[in-house]
C-alpha cells in the first residue's frame, strides 16, 4: 500500500486542496493517509518576509497548538477529520481562523469543548516544532506547505489551483508516486496562473 504523509496549517489555502486532492485519491486508489501539523508560523519566524504577511502570521500559531494537541490525544483519523472541518469553515465558508471559529470545528467532529484550552498553552510549542521538523526538515530549504512525503520520499507541493476529482486525482497521485521513486529527482515548477478554486 502506497503512502501518503502530509503536512498541514488550517490557515494554509494550498495545504487545503492538496489535502482534499488525497482525500479523492483514497477513493481511488490503495493508500495510507496520514496526517501531520507544521506551522507557517514557526516557519517564518526568522525570515525576512514582508510586514503584511508578518502581520497576517500573527497568533496563528494558536489554531495550530489545538491541532497538535488532537493529535497527541486522539488516533489520526480524528486529526484528519478536524482539519476537514476547520479547513471547510476556514477556506470553503471563508470564516476567520479565529478561537469562536476552532471551538465550532471542534464540535462538528464531536471533539470534547476543552480542547480549545490548548488555543493559549505555549507548552504545546514544542511538540509542534518537533512536528513541523519531521515533515520539513527532509525536504530541505526554502519549502513551506503543502509538504508530502510519497512513500517516505519528502516534497514541497503539489501546489495546485484547483481540487482534481475522482479518476483525475488518481491519475496525478500515479504520477507524484512515480517521481517519487527517483532519488535524484528534485523539481518541477512553473509560475502559478489563475485564481484558487476550493470546489
Amino acid at each position: 500500500m502506497a503512502t501518503a504523509d502530509l503536512w498541514f496549517d488550517p490557515l494554509c489555502p494550498f495545504a487545503w486542496i492538496t489535502s482534499r486532492w488525497i482525500r479523492e485519491v483514497e477513493q481511488v486508489r490503495d493508500i495510507d493517509v496520514q496526517w501531520h501539523v507544521m506551522s507557517l508560523a514557526y516557519l517564518n519566524k526568522d525570515k525576512d518576509i514582508p510586514d503584511g504577511y508578518r502581520e497576517m502570521l500573527q497568533g496563528t500559531e494558536k489554531p495550530v497548538r489545538v491541532a497538535i494537541k488532537i493529535a497527541e490525544d486522539y488516533d489520526n483519523r480524528t486529526l484528519g477529520d478536524w482539519y476537514t472541518a476547520i479547513g471547510t469553515r476556514r477556506h470553503n465558508n471563508g470564516e476567520e481562523l479565529s478561537k469562536e471559529t476552532v471551538a465550532a470545528s471542534l464540535a462538528d467532529v464531536g471533539l470534547p469543548a476543552d480542547l480549545i484550552e490548548a488555543w493559549d498553552d505555549a507548552s504545546l510549542d514544542d511538540a509542534v516544532a518537533k512536528s513541523h521538523h519531521e515533515g520539513m526538515d527532509p525536504v530541505g530549504d526554502d519549502v513551506g506547505t503543502p509538504t508530502i512525503h510519497i512513500n517516505g520520499s519528502a516534497f514541497f507541493g503539489p501546489v495546485l489551483s484547483k481540487i482534481p476529482r475522482g479518476e483525475e486525482a488518481g491519475e496525478l497521485w500515479d504520477g507524484a508516486v512515480a517521481v517519487a521513486k527517483f532519488p535524484y529527482f528534485y523539481e518541477l515548477k512553473r509560475s502559478r496562473t489563475g485564481d484558487l478554486d476550493f470546489s
